[in-house]
């Protein structure tokens, strides 16, 4: 396998070196590496300080006993730029032998053999067996083989990559619903549908060992999801936060929906507003997406150290900082065609609405999109009214 070296924020990684002409992302390629995650991992760098700074305080444990896991490490790059640039301790599994190889040699290559462990197990059997604090899932495709074992390891924090985005957002709807237990949307607002789904079925595994979660940061960027997710225990509090799992009505012919929260739920099959025929999405996370102090933190965190995707990485924490936590957003373009009209600016929208005393944000699902807590009618009378 031949190598080369890359920077990404303060971190040198050997990579791997794929032949010319060969399509990208290369799955079948011994160890896997794509830089078109940087962004991904900047966001996470950040995000991953934060936090450990946090819990090194609240908890009183030194930022280098704090335990990070890399559960599919692939080349390691994410766990070593981790171990380099914030400085807890991490442990990098991959149970492909020559990631293996390559991560040992990382490891030596950057001096970091007293923070970091190379392993190279069964993801699921090593979160098994050990619990760490933070516990990061980041696989090509899907992560739902992975979570239950993660969400018993997961002490602090759990973060999630999730790539197969048509099975999370409803275009490979029955893929879908076996590999998340639920019924997905494919319709104008898919990439929020992808995320609810997902956190959906992590606060659903979390229950099953009485452990709770508390968004911190989850956004959909390109062609994948991300969240970073704070862990607790406790039964009750696991109860509580099921109370936020539940389903969107949704009607397709005039946009009308709806949200019933809890697993077991009666709803009608006919739209109150035009009679047509409801669709039923989920069991999805209908809770909130971000928590604003995290998104502050992380933004402070990344204008500090300012990594190559520093513009592209605050704005979409800005982004998400500031849009409602409500759930399902609106496209202008698909109203403005139903009623006939030309679109505005999705600022003017927005602040029409304002006028009208409703809440109301842009999204950083879509930039032609936005989030208000007015119902339909009131939408489509406010765009009307700006013409």
């Amino acid at each position: 396998m031949d190598i080369r070296a890359v920077k990404e924020g303060k971190t040198e990684v050997l990579v791997p070196v794929h032949e010319e002409g060969v399509s990208f992302p290369p799955s079948a390629a011994p160890v896997f590496y794509n830089p078109a995650m940087e962004l991904n991992r900047d966001i996470s760098v950040a995000a991953i300080s934060v936090f450990s700074e946090k819990l090194s305080r609240r908890r009183n444990i030194p930022l280098e006993d704090i335990r990070y896991l890399d559960a599919l490490a692939a080349s390691g790059i994410r766990g070593l730029r981790i171990a380099n640039e914030v400085g807890v301790h991490v442990t990098l599994n991959d149970w492909s032998e020559e990631a293996f190889d390559l991560i040992v040699r990382n490891i030596e290559h950057l001096g970091l053999q007293e923070k970091v462990d190379a392993v190279r197990k069964n993801a699921n059997v090593l979160m098994h067996e050990k619990r760490f604090n933070i516990v990061d899932i980041d696989p090509f495709g899907t992560p739902a083989p992975f979570l239950a074992a993660a969400s018993r390891s997961a002490v602090h924090m759990l973060a999630v990559t999730a790539t197969d985005t048509a099975p999370l957002c409803g275009a490979h709807l029955h893929s879908g619903i076996r590999k998340y237990s639920a019924i997905p949307f494919n319709n104008e607002y898919h990439a929020e549908m992808g995320v609810r789904i997902l956190l959906g079925k992590i606060a659903r595994e979390l229950a099953v060992t009485d452990k709770y979660m508390n968004p911190m940061l989850s956004h959909a960027t390109r062609h994948y999801v991300r969240t970073y997710l704070e862990i607790g225990n406790g039964a009750k509090k696991a109860d509580e936060i099921l109370e936020h799992v539940g389903f969107i009505s949704h009607c397709p012919s005039c946009g009308f929906r709806e949200i019933y929260p809890g697993i077991a739920i009666h709803t009608g099959s006919e739209c109150p507003r035009c009679a047509s025929e409801m669709l039923l999405a989920g069991p999805l996370w209908l809770g909130k997406l971000h928590d604003i102090e995290f998104c502050d933190d992380i933004l402070k965190e990344i204008e500090k150290t300012e990594p190559a995707t520093k513009e592209q990485a605050k704005k979409i924490i800005e982004f998400c900082k500031d849009e409602l936590d409500i759930p399902t957003f609106y496209e202008q373009h698909l109203l403005c065609k139903k009623l006939g009209v030309s679109a505005s600016g999705i600022n003017d929208v927005i602040n029409a609405l304002k006028n009208q005393g409703f809440a109301a944000s842009r999204t950083h699902f879509s930039g032609t999109s936005f989030k208000t807590d007015a119902n339909i009618d009131e939408i489509e009378t406010i765009i009307t009214m700006l013409r």
